[in-house]
């Protein structure tokens, strides 16, 4: 399918659609907390942005909430809508944003998200060069974030045993993790200072 093919279905349809390589891949939406918690993140995560920006001038970044990345430098039939990302400030109002723009995707992971889900989204960020991948849990009884993962892209392996290869010529190593029973919050350098008091998530 096309990018323009899709905007030919219905809002109700298209919305639950992404293309990879023009391949539909359908999106289950998750249940109220999923929104409500992606919507707490990008709050805090654009505070820490507008720090950034004050304490570094020349840098500008933007924190937005499911919005599409495409990939490559042209065309939109190759494309994913992350729960959050941060990239960098685009040189014109209303572009799209390009995979090459994005340093931070994220996801809110819900319990209908499968491992295999997961790990495809995952691998077709890191194949879009995007340096860091962000993983939400949630929790129950209550109802919270329960962890964060902050994964960082490695484009070159180790020394591995004659006639073995990578199955991707990228990967995301854990690089963060904080639990919300153990950290007093999220405290990360990259890709500006994020300092994330865990009270600052609830909701």
């Amino acid at each position: 399918m096309t990018w323009e093919e899709l905007e030919q279905l219905p809002d109700e349809i298209a919305g639950e659609i992404e293309l990879w390589d023009g391949r539909v891949v359908w999106v289950r939406k998750g249940p109220p907390e999923h929104q409500d918690y992606s919507a707490t993140l990008w709050s805090a995560l654009r505070r820490c942005a507008r720090e950034g920006m004050s304490a570094a001038p020349d840098h500008c970044w933007r924190v937005s909430i499911e919005t599409n990345i495409f990939f490559g430098s042209t065309g939109k039939s190759d494309f994913v809508t992350p729960d959050f990302l941060v990239y960098r400030c685009l040189e014109r109002e209303y572009q799209n944003v390009r995979a090459s723009d994005v340093l931070i995707a994220g996801e809110v992971l819900s319990p209908s998200n499968s491992e295999q889900d997961i790990e495809a989204k995952k691998a077709k960020y890191a194949s879009g060069g995007i340096p860091w991948y962000w993983e939400v849990t949630l929790g129950r009884n209550p109802r919270r974030i329960a962890r964060v993962r902050a994964f960082a892209l490695e484009t070159e392996h180790g020394p591995l045993p004659d006639g073995v290869a990578p199955l991707r010529p990228a990967n995301y190593l854990l690089a963060g993790e904080w639990l919300g029973d153990v950290h007093d919050g999220i405290d990360f350098a990259h890709p500006f200072p994020i300092h994330i008091p865990w009270n600052e998530l609830e909701f």
